[in-house]
């Protein structure tokens, strides 16, 4: 599939990685629409975007909130050719620490916005996918999904994260294989530690510190470098069902 003319949609695209999603794909001469639950910082990105961007408030864990920015999506461009799930939250506790036992009702929360959220979104985004005629190689759709390195290396006080990352490597080959019939292909990224909002709140060395366990490159990954990777899988049409690591060859230890 093209970038050219092809109507992403990017949840979690106000900032980060899904904001330099955004911003590549358009440059490529996509159209895209930009959900966030950040209206200020998503309705600013939108008009410095310019003509080809639209915002829509959403939580990609509500039903109708998905609903309502697939409908937005189709009004506006006519359709929906790539969904990127950028949208997701952290939280570190430890199962058990001087406060007590890990509250369940943060785990939950981690799981619905991370797990259950991507889900939600591509089962959606998939429905408005396969009503749509094919390209002239019988793709309907791209899906990438956003995990982490954490799935498989999660470190101290990063059971929910690294479990809800965990939940979405293991149902994006499923997934792939069940939308395989309808032209949509499903792949998700692993990156390691970005320059993502999340960390620019830390100081300086913290972060040259984060970037230097990186073996190569030493330093921390980039959302262009997220984007290059998701435009990369949209147009490569036998990447499907395979969960890509981001990372510059990090493993994380326990802490």
């Amino acid at each position: 599939m093209q970038m050219q003319d092809a109507i992403a949609l990017i949840t979690g695209g106000a900032s980060g990685l899904g904001a330099g999603t955004a911003a590549r794909f358009i440059e490529q001469g996509a159209r895209v629409v930009i959900l966030d639950r950040d209206e200020d910082k998503g309705a600013s990105l939108a008009e410095d975007l310019g003509d080809c961007a639209r915002f829509v408030r959403a939580d990609v864990s509500s039903e109708a909130d998905v609903q309502a920015a697939l409908k937005l999506t189709q009004a506006e461009f006519g359709g929906l050719n790539v969904l990127v799930n950028c949208a997701g939250i952290g939280l570190a506790r430890r199962t058990i620490s001087s406060r007590g036992p890990h509250p369940l009702d943060h785990f939950e929360t981690v799981i619905r916005v991370n797990l259950i959220g991507s889900f939600n979104c591509i089962r959606l985004a998939a429905a408005l996918m396969a009503g749509t005629a094919p390209n002239e190689a019988g793709e309907r759709g791209v899906i990438i999904n956003s995990t982490s390195v954490a799935a498989f290396e999660g470190q101290i006080g990063q059971a929910a994260y690294s479990a809800s990352k965990g939940g979405i490597v293991g149902m994006t080959l499923p997934i792939a294989r069940d939308l395989a019939r309808n032209g949509i292909r499903v792949c998700a990224i692993a990156p390691g530690i970005f320059d993502t909002p999340l960390l620019g709140s830390l100081p300086d060395q913290v972060r040259a510190s984060l970037g230097a366990q990186v073996p190569f490159p030493q330093r921390l990954g980039l959302p262009a470098e997220y984007a290059q990777l998701a435009q990369q899988i949209v147009e490569n049409p036998m990447l499907n069902g395979e969960t890509i690591r981001l990372d510059g060859a990090l493993r994380m230890g326990s802490t």
